[in-house]
């Protein structure tokens, strides 16, 4: 899944499109180093960020879902917890949505992706993006996310979403300390037993920058060895803005791990 941020106030700069075309070029970029999914996102939801408008939101979203479902035949997904700004993108050619409330938040959310057919991304936070980072704190961390997110399954199908179509994401970086983004890391096969797909953001997130001591520029490498550790975990989506270095370097992890003897 290939990264496309439409918000000035994304962390990476080299993921942020200010125009239309800038948009249109990542995702041919994108598309020619093999990317399987586009994620678009035009609210940042970086520790601290504020959330914006729904007429905000769509401003920025709106012409580039547009073109993107007329000219690419890969999903689109776009990263939004609003419901008005959910219907509005999937009537303009998205087919999945990303919610990092997942569905939790608004409870109309569910009806409106089932209603269009879409596919859904259900992620665990503590909190919000404004005040996620403020001390978070668990009693059994997995167990927590895993209760959150079996109720946010519980919610997509009870709307009727297919089961097919869901996917979830234990929310790296979203409420959790450097040390609970670790024992996510190393525990997530616990998830599998959620029988869903599992999605892993962790590209050039901060936890990569404090172990290496760099700066978001200089992540690529961290960047890569949790994704290999998360798919030998379980992981089957790998969100990142480094599309053809993720693919190269898991080409080579899945080779290993189909090899029958």
């Amino acid at each position: 899944m290939g990264i496309i941020n439409l918000s000035p106030e994304s962390f990476y700069d080299a993921s942020q499109c200010e125009t239309l075309q800038q948009a249109l070029s990542l995702a041919d970029k994108m598309i020619e180093e093999g990317v399987d999914i586009l994620d678009i996102g035009a609210e940042s939801s970086r520790p601290g960020s504020v959330p914006l408008s729904e007429q905000e939101e769509l401003k920025r979203l709106l012409p580039v879902v547009n073109k993107l479902a007329d000219i690419v035949n890969i999903p689109v997904s776009v990263d939004t917890y609003k419901p008005a700004v959910a219907q509005e993108v999937l009537q303009s050619g998205a087919s999945i949505i990303n919610d990092i409330t997942g569905l939790q938040r608004f409870p109309e959310m569910a009806n409106i992706i089932s209603r269009f057919q879409a596919g859904v991304i259900l992620m665990h936070m503590q909190g919000t993006p404004n005040s996620m980072q403020d001390n978070p704190k668990y009693v059994d961390l997995l167990t927590e996310i895993s209760e959150y997110l079996s109720e946010s399954i519980a919610i997509a199908t009870s709307a009727g979403i297919d089961p097919a179509k869901i996917a979830i994401d234990p929310g790296i970086g979203f409420g959790k300390t450097d040390s609970h983004n670790l024992q996510i890391l190393k525990h997530l096969s616990l998830l599998k037993k959620l029988g869903k797909p599992i999605l892993l953001g962790i590209s050039r997130k901060s936890l990569i920058g404090n172990i290496l001591n760099e700066g978001v520029e200089d992540r690529l490498e961290g960047s890569l060895s949790a994704a290999v550790f998360g798919v030998i975990q379980g992981a089957s989506i790998i969100r990142t803005h480094d599309v053809c270095a993720t693919r190269r370097t898991l080409k080579v992890v899945e080779a290993i791990m189909n090899e029958k003897g």
